[in-house]
């Protein structure tokens, strides 16, 4: 009997181990990896658009807006997406699109693991598509790089695909935090997103890295809030309920956007050339917009600062709405390389400052930002992401409430209205399914004891294999219905254990049955304990690849409390079906029910 045994008071809370301290101190330097890719990317953006649109080697913050072009602006996000195409048909196809879903496809399918090509080429062509004119932000770009150099980190050392994913994940909650100064919104995204657990063994690695991150923003690009704004005071009923409508706005904004986008996808996809092209073909429709108006182009920050002091008012808000909404999913349906968090800020804002000027109570300006976290947060499907980076932007603190009213409205609208989100969507087009409710293991909540058999099918070891058939034959109740029997020795105490393919095994090679039943079955059987953690009963019979286990006393070796069988987890499922699902008064009002005389019932 080879289990090592586990009672009651030896179970934490968690099960992290020493491991976490290792993924600890590679998470440093993963973070601060991950912060000089945010510059280097950062740099590069600002030197391409100076080159591209000012015809200038230079690395100052520019925005594609000022530039004086004219018609000619239209050629340069086409030129971009001509570069874009090759670089991923003679490059890497993952270069393609936002940057999210293709983390997500490496954690969940790929075990973590990045190839060394895409941390090259996605940087570069999302500098290119964004630094040309592109209308996408750089955290979805600098997510998946972020993650590839956490990846291609975590493959020089000896570890586990879950212990990859949580490098990769360090190093793309890095990258997002170096980007906007959001440390916390960053660990957040990567909780609500991307770990798809919430452990410590994950979540302090992946703050370390968050913080190294912002830390060595600093120096390296500036101290934040990157969208400082005048703080509110303390907001009141009337403009947390106007929070909740802009909330519900956004909410329906989200869907409308995500099947905006995959509307044009689909566009692309039935064109009758090959998809190398389709980029320019959105570029086109980029720079056709940005002649229309010329916030569209490029990462939009001078534009999400300015919805956040209520500057964008009337005509102007509704061009910026429409205009970004159309461009942007235009080129990112075409699969261009770009991210979608900051067009959703300036979809969101523009939004929120647009219902603002009728809505009671409040400014515009505080009615963009709350457009800015429930358009983040239902798109996304991350509300407390959307919250909090909105805080972190722009450190008013006042606004929290609003701003988490705000999510958590967007968030309900879009989870009734849509299956999957813009990240997950692109995922389940290419048959990948992510479920995103996160709940406690029902297998590790329960024990063995709660749903083992307590009635043993058991006989001696000194039984012949003839006589045990013939007793399965005869149908007797506890034999018949269980495809293991256990043995006891003389002490009644577990001996080991027989299948029904054992007995086959011992008929085969000896006719007669007088094989004794020990020597036919498994002498050393794998066992479970009564207060032991149902998943740890399952992880013994995947691992020893077996169906049952037979449960003995923790402190009484070999002494047979109960046999644990697939039917008996199938039924401890079934319990946690019938919880969520079987509705049913409580106790109090059954009692007051009962008390009623049959004519009041009536």
């Amino acid at each position: 009997m080879t289990s090592k045994k586990m009672t009651g008071h030896e179970l934490g809370d968690f099960r992290t181990d020493k491991r976490m301290v290792l993924l600890t101190i590679l998470a440093a330097p993963i973070g601060a990896i991950s912060a000089l890719v945010a510059k280097a990317l950062l740099w590069l953006i600002a030197m391409i658009t100076n080159l591209a649109f000012f015809l200038r080697f230079s690395s100052e913050a520019v925005t594609p807006a000022q530039n004086h072009l004219g018609y000619w602006a239209i050629g340069v996000p086409v030129a971009g997406a001509l570069v874009i195409g090759l670089m991923a048909r003679y490059g890497s196809e993952k270069i393609r699109g936002h940057g999210i879903p293709e983390a997500l496809e490496a954690i969940l399918l790929g075990r973590s693991l990045i190839h060394p090509k895409v941390a090259v080429l996605k940087p570069l062509s999302s500098a290119i598509s964004i630094g040309t004119g592109g209308p996408f932000g750089a955290e979805g770009p600098i997510i998946m790089t972020g993650g590839a150099c956490g990846s291609i980190f975590a493959q020089l050392f000896h570890l586990s695909s879950a212990e990859r994913k949580t490098l990769l994940v360090a190093g793309a909650a890095a990258g997002m935090s170096a980007i906007f100064a959001t440390p916390v919104a960053a660990v957040l995204l990567a909780v609500e997103l991307l770990l798809f657990e919430w452990k410590p063994r994950s979540f302090i690695p992946v703050t370390v890295a968050a913080m190294v991150g912002s830390i060595l923003r600093v120096p390296l690009l500036g101290a934040g809030p990157i969208f400082p704004v005048l703080p509110h005071g303390v907001l009141s009923p009337i403009e947390l309920g106007s929070a909740l409508a802009v909330g519900i706005a956004a909410g329906f904004g989200s869907g409308l956007l995500t099947s905006l986008v995959y509307g044009c996808e689909d566009f692309f996809q039935r064109l009758p050339i090959h998809w190398m092209w389709w980029p320019a073909l959105g570029a086109l429709v980029v720079g056709v917009g940005g002649v229309i108006d010329p916030r569209v182009l490029g990462v939009g920050y001078d534009a999400i600062h300015s919805l956040m002091r209520g500057e964008l008012l009337g005509k102007t808000l509704v061009t910026l709405l429409l205009a970004k909404a159309l461009v942007w999913s235009i080129a990112l349906g075409s699969g261009t390389s770009g991210g979608v968090l900051a067009p959703l800020l300036i979809l969101g804002g523009a939004l929120g400052a647009l219902l603002g000027q009728w809505l009671p109570g409040g400014d515009p300006g505080l009615y963009a930002m709350i457009g800015m976290a429930a358009m983040m947060g239902g798109t996304m499907r991350s509300p407390l992401t959307g919250m909090v980076f909105a805080l972190e932007l722009t450190h008013d603190l006042n606004a929290m409430p609003a701003l988490l009213i705000g999510s958590a409205a967007a968030l309900g609208v879009t989870v009734l209205l849509m299956r999957r989100s813009i990240l997950t969507e692109k995922l389940a087009r290419r048959g990948q399914h992510i479920a995103r409710e996160y709940s406690v293991d029902l297998f590790e909540m329960m024990r063995v004891n709660d749903v083992m058999d307590k009635e043993v099918p058991c006989v001696p070891m000194d039984m012949t294999v003839a006589e045990l058939s013939s007793r399965i034959a005869e149908e007797e109740p506890l034999l018949s219905r269980r495809q293991g029997t256990l043995l006891l020795d003389q002490d009644q105490k577990l001996a080991g254990i027989i299948t029904r393919g054992d007995i086959l095994c011992a008929l085969r090679k000896d006719p007669t049955g007088m094989t004794t039943v020990l020597e036919a079955g498994n002498s050393e059987p794998i066992v479970a304990y009564p207060d032991e953690p149902l998943h740890d009963a399952m992880a013994k019979m995947l691992k020893h690849g077996i169906g049952r286990l037979p449960v003995v006393h923790p402190q009484e070796d070999g002494q047979v409390v109960g046999y644990l069988g697939r039917a008996c987890i199938v039924a401890a499922r079934a319990r946690y079906h019938a919880e969520e699902e079987i509705r049913e008064r409580g106790p109090i009002m059954r009692s007051f029910l009962k008390k009623k005389p049959a004519t009041q019932q009536a």
